[in-house]
């Protein structure tokens, strides 16, 4: 089980779940982490426009999930957009990457159930499978 994520441990557990072969600098780690920050742009965006760009979205949570350790992954996405969980859980669900064993995140025990799906995004993401609204 993983240890509480915190803001105060949060650049070293990143660091120890970060798993990119390639990677040479630390500017390449923390340009991998400023994905985490477009993510929220995008949400907000979609938040107060409506404008959903749910493929650019897909490709950042792609290229994260590639460098980082999944779990430890999704941990770190519920940890910085604790504020948008509305929107990231339906893409993480259809990447099958959500969990609802996260454990202690900012000091609470993380209840997947708690966290609602966006509906809009739901559609969306059907679209884009292929799949039509049933």
């Amino acid at each position: 089980m993983y240890e509480d994520l915190t803001e105060e441990n949060f650049m070293l557990f990143a660091a120890k779940y970060y798993e990119n072969p390639h990677c040479t600098d630390l500017l390449e780690f923390h340009d991998d982490l400023k994905r985490i920050r477009y993510l929220k742009r995008l949400f907000k965006k979609f938040e107060q426009s409506g404008e959903l760009k749910e493929r650019l979205i897909l490709n950042h949570l792609l290229v994260l999930y590639n460098v980082f350790e999944t779990r430890a992954m999704t941990r770190i996405l519920v940890f910085k957009l604790s504020e948008q969980l509305k929107y990231l859980k339906p893409f993480l669900l259809f990447l099958n990457y959500w969990r609802d064993d996260l454990g202690m995140i900012k000091g609470n025990k993380f209840v997947d159930s708690e966290v609602p799906l966006d509906a809009t995004i739901v559609k969306m993401l059907r679209e884009v499978d292929g799949r039509e609204d049933s």
